[in-house]
């Protein structure tokens, strides 16, 4: 299996015609046909259904454009390290990051380290402590920043030098923007929105066994969506401080629980990871930065 044709592949997934696919790969449509049955006669699976005007992935073609997506990306990133290699002045460096307003403290970083090294390109991912572990395990990301301790026996890994504060995100004119701070029994029967991976864990655990009598009316993976939700009163939005416009004119106050929620962030890689120069430039750099 090649990855030109995988690349084949996706373009077709992607556009789900086969003559747009062909245009875009600048390849006769042929060839591109032919490629595809090629892949298909040696996976033994039928990959795509064929109608008049469209082609759809098959469940084996899901399945397939998942990994083909991963394995392209693995591709394109070891491609791009050893272009740079020899590149003193800079490189690759691919991050996967949680939601913190202590990136700041990360971006500060790149770009003094960007004044030493101003031909650094950097790639940013989005995601969930499980999302951007298994990238981190892929080799797709060089870094990690996470909102619960790291797993020691995989992972080295530097604190933030604060702490993120838990709260409630409530619109101007409700009541609750009275208070000074929200506790339990003010959240009792609220509709609520929240990450995920937040509710089964901080949540629950500050609530403990109170915890069922909270209700989650949404889940969000980005604290922004979730405040238009809360604007327009749908709901009240847990989150850290600082991740959303609570400012005069947004509609929005931000309010901390009692008692007191916080959380520690931390960069993280893995131990027995084969950094690049330009990754091991920064890491040195960041273990500098972080506790000046």
């Amino acid at each position: 299996m090649e990855i030109r044709t995988l690349r084949y592949f996706l373009a077709v997934a992607r556009e789900e015609n086969m003559s747009r696919a062909a245009e875009i790969l600048h390849v006769t449509q042929p060839t591109l046909s032919k490629q595809l049955k090629s892949l298909e006669n040696e996976l033994g699976k039928k990959l795509f259904t064929r109608h008049s005007f469209s082609i759809k992935l098959t469940d084996e073609g899901i399945l397939l454009r998942n990994r083909a997506e991963d394995l392209i990306r693995m591709a394109d990133k070891i491609e791009q390290e050893f272009i740079t290699l020899d590149d003193i002045s800079g490189g690759e460096l691919y991050l996967g990051l949680a939601e913190s307003y202590q990136l700041r403290y990360l971006a500060r970083s790149i770009k003094d380290f960007k004044q030493n090294y101003p031909n650094l390109h950097y790639h940013i991912t989005s995601g969930d402590t499980e999302q951007l572990s298994e990238k981190l395990d892929k080799g797709l990301l060089d870094f990690i920043v996470l909102v619960e301790l790291p797993d020691s026996k995989k992972l080295e890994f530097l604190e933030f030098p604060q702490k993120d504060t838990w709260g409630l995100v409530i619109p101007s004119n409700d009541p609750l923007a009275k208070k000074k701070a929200i506790r339990l029994d003010d959240l009792k029967d609220l509709p609520l929105f929240c990450s995920e991976q937040a509710w089964n864990g901080d949540i629950k655990n500050w609530a403990g066994s109170r915890f069922s009598e909270l209700n989650l009316e949404g889940t969000f993976r980005l604290s922004y969506n979730g405040s238009i939700f809360a604007r327009e009163g749908l709901g009240y939005l847990l989150t850290y401080e600082h991740l959303v416009d609570t400012s005069k004119d947004s509609g929005l106050i931000f309010r901390p629980l009692s008692p007191l929620l916080e959380n520690k962030i931390y960069i993280a890689w893995n131990k027995y990871q084969a950094f690049t120069p330009i990754a091991e430039r920064f890491l040195s750099y960041i273990k500098l930065s972080f506790h000046k």
